[in-house]
């Protein structure tokens, strides 16, 4: 019986390894279905920082004031950046557990003998987690308007363009913290232990000015500090005073910070090789 010949792509044939783009692109469509698939998820991302912030503001409300030039800000305002940040961070450690669970399926490890790059394998995981962080944030920026906070299309674009960043840092860091682990449980307690501190030194619970010796030092090398306090600086820019923390240099350490953490997932998936979990 004469065979038929199925054509092969020339690439796969080649064993070359196909362009990065179809494939991050695909696991990055599949991050965001399996993502909303899971209402549950959706909903304890966007509740959990709102009702701490409710509850913080409504508690520190008359005993917390801050501001520049005698302008006055109660602590519902203060610790609006912090907790938009939050949300940015929950929703980049969630979906980054998404490695751990694809080992476990057996996905990944079909992903990494597939000809394909890498380089894609990073790109597609953390620009999934870094759109679904940002518009789970933008979600919650909708809320700004109930302290008074009125933004324009340039504050607007100012304000996504920190998210991205800031959640672009945090899915990449969350990534590399994933690959390297084989259970949820060592994911949660290197959350616990290293990315939840990372965001309370970061100004989102008190200023950096209030803070004692030691702590100031690490709230200013902190790469977070500058997220929250871009954001604090576009929403609020009537009550920022502190030049060590300007709008357009502390864009440009969070730019270097998301581009050399994403550099570091990178190296991590090439470096290390994934195991299939027992």
């Amino acid at each position: 019986m004469a065979q038929i010949a199925i054509p092969r792509p020339t690439s796969v044939a080649n064993n070359q390894p196909v362009s990065i783009w179809l494939p991050a692109v695909s696991l990055w469509w599949r991050e965001m279905v399996r993502f909303y698939r899971q209402r549950s998820r959706v909903v304890g991302v966007i509740l959990s920082p709102l009702v701490f912030w409710l509850l913080l503001g409504g508690g520190f409300a008359k005993s917390f004031r801050t501001g520049a030039a005698g302008a006055e800000q109660n602590y519902l305002e203060y610790f609006f950046p912090g907790a938009l940040v939050m949300i940015v961070l929950f929703t980049s450690i969630f979906t980054m557990m998404s490695v751990i669970e694809d080992r476990r399926e057996g996905f990944l490890l079909s992903v990494m003998v597939a000809p394909i790059h890498r380089s894609a394998i990073v790109l597609g995981k953390v620009l999934g987690g870094t759109t679904l962080s940002t518009i789970q944030g933008l979600i919650f920026l909708a809320l700004a308007p109930a302290i008074g906070v009125r933004i324009g299309l340039d504050q607007f674009a100012l304000v996504v363009v920190i998210v991205f960043l800031t959640a672009f840092a945090l899915t990449a860091l969350g990534f590399a913290v994933a690959w390297t682990l084989d259970s949820a449980q060592a994911f949660h307690a290197i959350i616990n232990l290293f990315l939840i501190p990372l965001w309370l030194l970061s100004g989102a619970l008190f200023p950096v000015s209030s803070a004692t010796g030691w702590i100031r030092i690490l709230m200013r090398i902190n790469p977070l500090t500058y997220g929250v306090e871009s954001l604090r600086a576009v929403l609020f820019p009537q009550m920022v005073s502190n030049e060590d923390f300007a709008l357009s240099t502390s864009i440009g350490i969070l730019a270097i910070f998301s581009a050399a953490v994403f550099a570091i997932a990178y190296i991590v998936a090439n470096r290390r090789s994934t195991k299939p979990a027992a």
